[in-house]
């Protein structure tokens, strides 16, 4: 795959991103299970050891894929930079006659 192939995909993969960490429905989605979570976890009882160190993960994985895809847009607007770069020295090398 070559370099620019892979920048437009990264590109690509960030708007997608972007629309979703964007969608309303979603990010009531991640609030909803945080708040579900928090409160099941706050609700266990002292014994209940396993059952805490599970919600725990459960509220950190939301984070962590909201996470993800936040990366994936600080990724895509880093191709996005490259691409604009590498276009720019193309049109340079083509102005002065080097290709």
């Amino acid at each position: 795959m070559s370099e620019e192939t892979s920048l437009d995909r990264s590109a690509a993969q960030a708007l997608r991103a972007q629309e979703l960490l964007d969608n309303e429905l979603l990010t009531a989605a991640f609030r909803a299970l945080e708040d579900s979570y928090t409160a099941a976890w706050r609700s266990t009882t002292i014994e209940d050891v396993p059952g805490r160190e599970k919600l725990f993960l459960a509220i950190n994985v939301v984070g962590k894929v909201r996470d993800h895809l936040a990366a994936v847009v600080a990724n895509g607007k880093l191709a996005q930079a490259e691409l604009k770069e590498l276009a720019q020295v193309a049109d340079r090398k083509k102005r002065f006659g080097i290709l």
